[in-house]
């Protein structure tokens, strides 16, 4: 007799969904997508269960049927930085999927500053999922307090996932990782590793086109991943439920040094382009005569002690797991950057 009780109930519930389900002309995938955060409808069917004395599944059951029909608008996703080297490739791709994307950025309006929290609600106003990516970086001294105010601002704000974009082997940036693992609603971790685009969208162009690369550390190997492969991660992330509570260390596919990526671009480019070893001083020292801040040159000697010391010596195969298929490898990168004109000298 409880058997049967429990199938009609059981059925009923089905049939109760279906309706609503018809009537909203939604797929039960699209149900469940934009009923809350999994987190938060796991948590307010054990309170419902709890006040109400009815089993976990059913009160799930039932909280699905309470939520206000206003969880069930299209998603729209906040891009922190969307004007950076991974942001804009992130917008672009959303956009390009038909979904409703925000840029937070101090040029956009409402504009967006990691340095003034008065913009942040405005920025977030509305907003259902945000990319978050830190600048300069979230091993700087403050970046976990600012972290900690924005993360909670968001969760008040009613977001339902975050995307974190993090440093490979950053010790100082995982306690920012762990204030959006403890936030309370869905999130993604995106650990990446040096950036291919370093070569053509950032301070490693100008020495490439003048014709000689001088770093230190020239001989640690770093598996150069590519900001098309990080961004197509990130969009996955933001968009399937398969990748919350996940953390990803993202990689290109084989191990390379500076003085082996030189080589790299001046093959490609059919250029002599030469690579110059630098102890880190000299490198500081040449930076500070190009007038570089004393917060860059911070975060380089961090970068350049701590970071590229060899602990991140090492490939993985997470963007396959991802996406389905294989990183790109630099030598790809560099044809694709070459055949755009990037490392073509000026006359």
């Amino acid at each position: 007799m409880i058997q049967n009780k429990s199938r009609d109930m059981h059925e009923t519930e089905h049939d109760a969904i279906d309706t609503h389900r018809v009537s909203l002309k939604l797929s039960p995938t699209a149900v469940a997508l934009h009923l809350r955060s999994k987190l938060q409808r796991r948590r307010m069917a054990k309170d419902l269960a709890e006040t109400q004395g009815n089993d976990y599944k059913c009160a799930r059951f039932h909280l699905t049927l309470k939520i206000n029909y206003k969880h069930m608008k299209e998603n729209k996703i906040l891009v922190l930085g969307g004007t950076g080297k991974t942001g804009r490739r992130v917008a672009e791709k959303l956009t390009g999927l038909g979904k409703a994307v925000r840029v937070g950025s101090r040029s956009e309006k409402p504009p967006f500053d990691w340095e003034n929290q008065e913009t942040w609600n405005d920025t977030l106003e509305g907003m259902n999922a945000v990319y978050i990516t830190f600048q300069p970086d979230l091993a700087v001294p403050g970046a976990s307090e600012t972290i900690e105010a924005f993360t909670s601002l968001a969760v008040k704000k009613g977001l339902q996932k975050m995307v974190l974009l993090s440093g490979r082997g950053e010790k100082e940036a995982q306690v920012c990782e762990q204030i959006v693992m403890d936030a309370g609603i869905d999130w993604t971790i995106v650990r990446a590793s040096w950036f291919n685009q370093n070569f053509s969208e950032s301070f490693l162009l100008d020495p490439i086109l003048a014709g000689q690369i001088a770093l230190p550390r020239g001989e640690t190997l770093e598996p150069f991943v590519d900001t098309d492969d990080i961004a197509d991660v990130v969009v996955a992330s933001l968009l399937e439920d398969q990748h919350d509570g996940k953390i990803y260390e993202l990689t290109g596919p084989r191990l390379l040094t500076f003085k082996q990526i030189t080589a790299e671009i001046s093959k490609a480019t059919g250029r002599d382009i030469k690579f110059k070893p630098l102890s880190i001083d000299e490198y500081k020292n040449m930076l500070r005569e190009h007038q570089i801040p004393e917060d860059f040159l911070w975060l380089i000697d961090y970068l350049f002690t701590e970071v590229l010391d060899g602990r991140n010596s090492s490939v993985t195969d997470d963007i396959e797991k991802v996406l389905g298929r294989k990183a790109k490898d630099f030598s790809e990168y560099a044809r694709e950057t070459v055949a755009a004109g990037i490392w073509e000298p000026a006359n």
